[in-house]
């Protein structure tokens, strides 16, 4: 059960820090400055902005999982479903039939080949200070990262921006974060985030749709019949 509570709460660290990331960094505006300081204090005023903006998102989704331990690589996809506040569900083609899905009250993750569901109160999920804050709509993104351009690069072959942020408070699950930003319409296009283990953990994104009016109720789960379900403390 102490394996089963970490991979769930490792899952979620992930989706979790990756969607305020996603919901930070959407349509932001080409800026020029001539000095760095200034460029990053906009930028990061732009990513408050939208993230306030941003009522529900949805998009696909390829997360590469480098656990350093046994050098091995894990790679999962899907499609991703975000509705403020709260409410996450990540539902995956690679493996098929896994779904994780998230709300104000309960978090589920289940596992269709296995015949088994795995569920926790959000209350306990959400336990990063940066993560409430930001799913909860407050919180201020200068108050939790430290926030600066990929050094020696700024960015990529292709001219898409590249940042890094640090947490004020690391936690064992969110050492630092790197992120890919599109040059042209400042979409995410890549999050990477490394714990404090060595291991690495990259989300790629695409096709991603704002404010289109994702519908509550794909966040509310009932497993199937004959489904075993493993309650979380």
């Amino acid at each position: 059960m102490t394996k089963i509570f970490f991979k769930i709460n490792k899952l979620v660290m992930t989706t979790g820090i990756s969607f305020f990331l996603i919901l930070s960094m959407l349509s932001l505006p080409l800026c020029v400055f001539p000095e760095e300081l200034k460029v990053v204090e906009d930028v990061v005023q732009k990513l408050q902005n939208s993230y306030e903006k941003t009522k529900d998102l949805k998009a696909d989704f390829i997360q590469e999982a480098n656990i350093k331990s046994i050098k091995k690589t894990e790679t999962e996809e899907g499609r991703v479903f975000f509705k403020n506040p709260r409410n996450m569900l990540w539902e995956y083609t690679k493996p098929k039939g896994k779904k994780m899905v998230i709300n104000n009250q309960m978090a589920w993750l289940y596992l269709a080949d296995e015949k088994i569901a795995y569920k926790q109160k959000s209350a306990s999920i959400f336990q990063s200070k940066f993560l409430i804050n930001f799913f909860a709509g407050t919180g201020e993104l200068k108050d939790d990262f430290i926030i600066k351009y990929a050094e020696p690069m700024v960015q990529d072959k292709h001219g898409n921006y590249l940042l890094v942020l640090n947490p004020k408070e690391k936690t064992a699950a969110c050492n630092s974060v790197r992120m890919t930003i599109d040059k042209d319409n400042f979409y995410i296009l890549q999050v990477s985030f490394d714990d404090v283990l060595g291991n690495s953990t990259t989300l790629k994104f695409s096709n991603i749709s704002i404010n289109t009016g994702v519908a509550q109720k794909i966040f509310q789960f009932r497993p199937p019949t004959g489904v075993q379900i493993f309650e979380i403390p």
